[in-house]
């Protein structure tokens, strides 16, 4: 074991905390099932929790397993009315984006990925990875998941242009509406390479995930942006419904029990 690889795998596990992706219980997988996913041994992944417990985010519970903690992680559920996507405020800004596939393959889905999409654990689903340029300039990362039966129009060719989603909108999958959550997190290494800054540099983690008409999760993608480079800008109408300090959309979820 290495110090790189537990703090990897730490902060892996931070991301998906706070993502929300343990839901109102905050159990995390077993010890044996986190070293399976991560291909890790035993002893990384509990360095790994040991590290994120000396930073408040998990506990253990004597013959029960790993928890978050209450408080952990925070968000809200907003609605808005439109949904602006990067290529057009590059667009503006009179720069070209361009996307190249790094990666393109099927592949069993992750517990929580499966999840997201509705599908049973471990069924297979296109995984697609990018990373788009602003002139030349890395913009945004991006890692995303399409359902089996959805994926068939989408060849690596056209992950990469017009991209996955909009591949999906021309065969005919209208997107409902996009359900988005945003947190900071920090590069990895595999990420600091491809967005050719250093590990650990501050970054916008959002995840999107496309609905059809009727609730069908279509797609999912994770697009990891440089801080310094991205930013999110929201409109609100009226004022806060009652007096506060906290910003709009921004909440606690219940304590876990």
């Amino acid at each position: 074991m290495t110090g790189p690889r537990f703090a990897s795998l730490a902060a892996e596990l931070r991301e998906r905390i706070a993502l929300g992706d343990y839901g109102r219980t905050g159990a995390l997988e077993s010890e044996a099932e986190i070293g399976r996913r991560y291909e890790v041994s035993r002893v990384t992944v509990r360095r790994a929790l040991e590290q994120l417990a000396a930073e408040g985010l998990v506990a253990a519970r004597r013959g029960s397993g790993w928890y978050v903690t209450s408080g952990a992680s925070f968000g809200q559920t907003l609605a808005l009315g439109s949904f602006r996507h990067a290529r057009s405020a590059v667009t503006e800004a009179g720069l070209p984006l361009t996307r190249a596939v790094t990666g393109y393959e099927y592949r069993p889905a992750p517990a929580d990925v499966a999840h997201q999409l509705g599908v049973p654990e471990s069924s297979e689903v296109l995984h697609v990875l990018s990373v788009r340029h602003a002139a030349e300039h890395p913009f945004d990362t991006t890692a995303e998941w399409v359902p089996l039966a959805f994926a068939a129009p989408v060849s690596r060719a056209e992950a990469e242009d017009p991209g996955v989603w909009e591949t999906l909108r021309r065969h005919g999958h209208d997107i409902e509406l996009v359900r988005q959550t945003m947190t900071a997190t920090a590069a990895s290494a595999a990420v600091a390479e491809q967005l050719a800054t250093l590990p650990g540099t501050p970054v916008l983690l959002v995840r999107r995930i496309a609905v059809l008409t009727g609730g069908w999760p279509l797609a999912l993608s994770e697009h990891r942006y440089l801080g310094h480079r991205f930013r999110l800008e929201v409109e609100f109408r009226g004022g806060p419904a009652t007096a506060g300090t906290e910003p709009a959309g921004v909440a606690a979820f219940a304590p876990y029990d």
